[in-house]
C-alpha cells in the first residue's frame, strides 16, 4: 500500500468507529423516555449528517490525483477532528 491508502484505511476505520458510537447513541435514544428521546434522536441525526460528509469527503480523497490528496490532506485532517470532537460531545451529553 502507497501513503495515501494507509491514510484513507485509517480515516475509513475511524468513521467505522464513530458510527459504531453514533449506533449505540441511537439504541439508547429508543430506550429514552420520551422528552430525551427527541433530544438523542436530534444528536444521532446531526451526527449521521456529519458522517455522511466525512464518507463523502473520504471518498474525493481516495479518488483524488496523487498531486491533490495531498492538498486535501489538511481540510480532511480538520473535518475529522471536528467529527470527532462532536461524537465525543454527544457521547459525553448522553452518558
Amino acid at each position: 500500500m502507497n501513503k495515501r491508502d494507509d491514510y484513507v484505511e485509517k480515516l475509513k476505520s475511524q468513521l467505522d468507529a464513530w458510527n459504531a458510537d453514533v449506533d449505540a447513541l441511537e439504541s439508547r435514544a429508543h430506550k429514552a423516555q420520551a422528552e430525551a428521546q427527541a433530544v438523542y434522536q436530534a444528536q444521532v441525526e446531526a451526527l449521521r449528517a456529519r458522517s455522511e460528509q466525512a464518507r463523502l469527503q473520504l471518498d474525493l480523497l481516495r479518488r483524488a490525483s496523487e498531486d491533490a490528496w495531498s492538498e486535501m490532506r489538511s481540510g480532511m485532517e480538520k473535518a475529522w477532528d471536528d467529527m470527532g470532537e462532536a461524537v465525543k460531545a454527544a457521547s459525553s451529553r448522553f452518558k
